[in-house]
């Protein structure tokens, strides 16, 4: 039921992950449920750019460099894990969204459409099993010099995914009623 799905969502990290691959049919399957995500104007703004096999090490190269060019006091630590975590990982998927060239919407409208795609893998993975992740760095403003991105379209951040082994831990929230207001 769609109810334990949400429930059952939780952020799962690389460094959870074990080594069991992620195959292709099953990243198609994940784009495909975001690809029915709701969006204003039928823009459709999410772009996805996935990252596999070698291709993970380069990202992983390319993030610590980076934040060794850009920090004044890079902590071992941090590029260590920007190395290891696409590595970690079966597949990154990097992303995107495309702006309308028309500005037909704001774009606080394709942000959100775009984070709705997002949802709709982020619910597929908890369906499927395999552990998931968003992560925003202040890298990601960089990244139009590693992905090759159009006009446009702009990088704003990974979703990590890997299977894993063991239970996730149970996630609690505050009650709905502090939250609501209700107007009769």
């Amino acid at each position: 039921m769609i109810f334990d799905l949400i429930q059952n969502r939780r952020s799962v990290f690389p460094a959870q992950y074990n080594n069991k691959p992620i195959s292709k049919e099953t990243i198609e399957k994940l784009l495909e449920a975001a690809n029915w995500a709701p969006n204003h104007k039928k823009t459709e703004p999410w772009r996805f750019k996935v990252v596999m096999g070698d291709k993970r090490g380069e990202l992983g190269q390319f993030l610590a460099k980076k934040y060794q060019e850009i920090d004044a006091k890079p902590k071992q630590v941090k590029i260590k894990k920007l190395q290891e975590n696409p590595v970690r990982s079966g597949a990154v998927i990097a992303i995107c969204m495309q702006r309308d060239p028309e500005e037909s919407l704001p774009e606080w409208e394709e942000l959100a459409a775009t984070a709705m795609a997002v949802q709709n893998m982020w619910l597929s993975c908890t369906e499927l099993g395999i552990g998931c992740y968003w992560s925003s760095p202040g890298l990601i403003k960089y990244m139009h010099e590693f992905l090759d991105l159009n006009e446009g379209e702009k990088c704003l951040g990974f979703f990590y995914m890997g299977h894993y082994d063991g239970e996730l831990p149970t996630a609690e929230r505050r009650p709905m009623e502090e939250k609501v207001q209700w107007l009769e």
